[in-house]
């Protein structure tokens, strides 16, 4: 699964340490957005995508290091 570094920072913040609780802190943070925060919204958009196409195993195998 292929993360660009802005996906693996949003997903080390709010991460609770699943994938289906992942997906459930950034639905609920998505409907906080105010309306001109829509690079956040593409983003937090791209990861639920990303999420939903990867199983547990895949999720708990992720590599989330970033590369300076």
């Amino acid at each position: 699964m292929d993360l660009t570094r802005d996906e693996k920072m949003l997903i080390m913040l709010y991460s609770p340490g699943t994938r289906m609780g992942l997906c459930g802190v950034l639905k609920e943070m998505k409907e906080q957005l105010q309306n001109d925060e829509t690079e956040l919204l593409s983003l937090t958009e791209s990861v639920l995508k990303k999420l939903s196409d990867m199983d547990d195993e895949t999720f708990e195998n992720l590599n989330l290091s970033l590369d300076f």
